[in-house]
């Protein structure tokens, strides 16, 4: 239920929702959050299921909506680059959040330029050129747009990507944004559980790695990042759907000022919550394609009241507790954003 001491979460009832990639990484939080957090509202998730991963939506089938605020759930499995079947599912709702997409450059370079640009940019336009003026569009995109970057990386920081991933994010935003009643989320990097867990974050792929193995391989340790747990990710939605009329036709980094560091300091908070002794070999083998290197002012969304709640630390230990719970076969299958 809504916790009236958390200024990020407001009433949002009578809301007909739909969500695209609503079975991935930030989708099944998302979802999670509106069944607790909305009233009486109407949603539904459309997911190809690329990675078979389903089984993230369970808890919402068959369960009456009285157990979930009068809220309903409905699943479309279904590929955005489907027009006939996509503007039939999507007619009739308020909101449209567009979470579909094949995320970060190890599954880009893995599916290639024309897959990458089919699902990310066409498959945006498709949403775009089947929803009605009237409806609101919220868009997952990526901190990864920026490039390579010297200073504090604001909203106004030219986008330069460098990796198929920020190119074809970056298109599909540039789409998202020249559409009215919408607005667009470039996302410091994600950590922490989710239903839909990814371990191909830096985060969640260092924990993962010292907790299995006791050490990792660190390259451009000096390099600084800025990091949002996964259901503040989710939240920012929630948050947007109830200041439409402040947020509409914005682009907004989403994140923390408080959570930007190098990896090395990650590291070093990784080894102060594990329960045993663990090594880092800062090798300088490696490189991060995206070059992403700078600090990220959130100064923009914050001023209107938006906060992130979950610490670094606290990210971790549920990382470390999930772990401790469940065998993991394939860690690093990526699933959409």
């Amino acid at each position: 239920m809504v916790q009236k001491n958390d200024i990020n979460m407001q009433l949002i009832a009578n809301k007909k929702i739909f969500i695209t990639g609503g079975a991935g990484y930030v989708g099944s939080a998302l979802l999670h959050k509106i069944m607790a957090q909305c009233f009486d509202c109407q949603i539904t998730v459309y997911d190809s299921l690329l990675f078979n991963n389903g089984n993230t939506l369970f808890p919402f089938i068959g369960h009456p909506s009285e157990l979930y605020n009068g809220n309903t759930f409905k699943f479309i499995k279904g590929d955005i680059r489907n027009p006939k079947l996509l503007g039939e599912a999507i007619k009739g709702h308020d909101v449209v959040i567009h979470l579909a997409a094949l995320v970060g450059y190890p599954l880009c370079r893995e599916k290639g330029q024309t897959e990458s640009t089919s699902v990310n940019v066409l498959g945006t336009n498709n949403i775009i050129a089947l929803m009605s003026p009237d409806q609101y569009l919220l868009y997952g995109s990526t901190g990864s747009n920026y490039g390579e970057v010297i200073g504090v990386c604001t909203e106004e920081t030219p986008l330069n990507p460098l990796s198929i991933y920020g190119e074809t994010k970056t298109s599909a935003e540039r789409l998202v944004m020249d559409r009215p009643n919408s607005t667009a989320f470039r996302f410091a990097t994600a950590f922490g559980v989710s239903p839909r867990l990814r371990l191909d974050l830096l985060i969640n792929d260092l924990t993962y790695q010292v907790y299995t193995q006791k050490y990792a391989n660190i390259f451009e340790p000096h390099f600084l990042r800025t990091f949002i747990h996964i259901k503040d990710m989710a939240e920012v939605f929630l948050f947007a759907i109830n200041n439409f009329d402040k947020m509409k036709n914005n682009v907004y980094n989403v994140g923390s000022d408080s959570m930007n560091f190098s990896k090395k300091e990650i590291c070093e908070i990784i080894r102060t919550e594990m329960p045993f002794h663990v090594d880092f070999n800062y090798s300088g083998l490696g490189e991060d394609p995206d070059k992403r290197n700078y600090k990220v002012s959130y100064k923009k969304i914050s001023s209107l009241g938006y906060i992130t709640h979950t610490t670094i630390q606290e990210g971790i230990k549920e990382l470390i507790k999930s772990f401790s719970m469940v065998k993991i076969s394939s860690p690093y299958h990526n699933n959409g954003f």
